[in-house]
């Protein structure tokens, strides 16, 4: 079975209906920063956004929102950098948006790691879901000549984020992708597999992310050999009051939730995800990716079970590029084209796409639905077999 893609995205593609794309604006842009501002959250928090423009064009534009805990201020390299993964939707003419999340470098408020939804009964109450849908509330009534569609996209944290959003959809949210996103950090994600704790990358992000409000810098360590470092640190329990001094919150919560408890199950995203399927989704995981595997399967499986549309022919091409999320390759050209392939249905629609890195013939026997294609240069993508 294969995966026919042969239709272009471009800036009607929010819009939903195939004849919006025929004037939609074609080749390379220019991108000006149009907006350097504080957008209000509900609560009166404010948060640092970006919006760029492409020059030259009328518009109406649709605008790509792309929310991070990693910090905006370098957002300008994406339409410019060779190895950007947005070069070839900017080529497209999309208005871009980009915000610091609460908490982070310029924007106000606490930073929650993995903060969880809220509590809907309390009408006051605040989580990533309802800062994306102020943001975009913000963006289609502040941007000018927008054409009030917004668009979603995120790697990892930033993936999170996106599915944060689609909890609770903003009536202007038109297409998503979640990509390598979390859904439960103790049962498959990032801090804990099945339970077992990841030491390096748990003792490591934790504090990258909490010993400031930027991204600044690693942990200090006092030698090249890390796993040297891990074995002459001794027992475990000296990290807490010894090491970080009581200041690294998701540290702290490593120590007070050891077994999967209410707070892992509180921040997973399954249960979250039991309503119908509204926004167009791109889920995209990696074949090995050793962080986040577990969460784009989960996540696409529960949206699949509310989705009111079948699945986009094709079955479930499993994809095979160099790895690197942000890589500017054919894996950028050929999601792109799904995105468009996916926002030209009539309704919405869950899909998963599985990027693997390639590693021999892996492909299990008997598996019709996989496709396996070696990378090659842009546009000349070939045929492996699948038996």
């Amino acid at each position: 079975m294969r995966s026919v893609l042969v239709a272009t995205f471009t800036i009607g593609a929010f819009g939903g209906a195939v004849s919006a794309q025929t004037t939609a604006p074609t080749g390379t842009y220019t991108y000006a920063k149009l907006i350097d501002t504080l957008v209000p959250m509900r609560d009166g928090v404010r948060l640092h956004t970006t919006v760029w423009m492409p020059q030259g064009y009328g518009g109406p534009l649709a605008i790509v929102l792309k929310r991070t805990p990693y910090g905006i201020d370098g957002a300008g390299a994406n339409f410019t950098a060779p190895a950007s993964s947005l070069r070839e939707l900017a080529s497209d003419g999309y208005a871009f948006a980009f915000q610091d999340i609460r908490g982070k470098y310029k924007s106000e408020g606490a930073f929650v790691m993995q903060r969880p939804p809220r509590d809907r009964r309390d009408p006051k109450a605040i989580d990533e879901g309802t800062d994306a849908w102020d943001t975009m509330e913000w963006l289609t009534r502040r941007v000018p000549n927008n054409n009030g569609r917004v668009g979603m996209l995120g790697v990892s944290y930033d993936g999170w984020l996106v599915v944060q959003a689609l909890m609770d959809p903003h009536p202007a949210f038109k297409v998503a992708s979640p990509q390598a996103s979390p859904a439960d950090m103790w049962m498959g994600d990032d801090f804990h597999h099945q339970g077992a704790f990841r030491l390096s990358y748990g003792f490591e992000y934790a504090y990258e992310m909490e010993h400031a409000q930027g991204f600044d810098t690693g942990f200090p360590f006092d030698r090249a050999d890390t796993y040297s470092w891990y074995l002459s640190l001794g027992p475990l329990s000296r990290v807490k009051d010894e090491v970080f001094n009581g200041r690294i919150p998701t540290w702290n919560d490593y120590v007070a939730h050891p077994d999967y408890d209410e707070f892992w199950k509180k921040q997973a995203a399954v249960p979250y995800l039991d309503h119908p399927v509204t926004v167009p989704t791109l889920n995209v995981a990696g074949w090995w990716d050793q962080e986040d595997f577990y969460g784009p399967v989960t996540i696409y499986r529960e949206m699949e079970k509310h989705d009111q549309q079948p699945e986009l022919p094709g079955g479930r091409p499993v994809e095979s590029w160099r790895v690197g999320w942000d890589r500017q390759d054919s894996r950028c050209h050929r999601l792109r084209l799904e995105y468009r392939r996916l926002v030209s249905r009539r309704g919405p629609a869950a899909v998963l796409r599985l990027l693997p890195q390639r590693r021999g013939k892996w492909v299990p026997a008997g598996r019709s639905d996989i496709v396996s294609r070696r990378r090659e240069p842009v546009g000349h993508e070939r045929e492996l077999p699948t038996s």
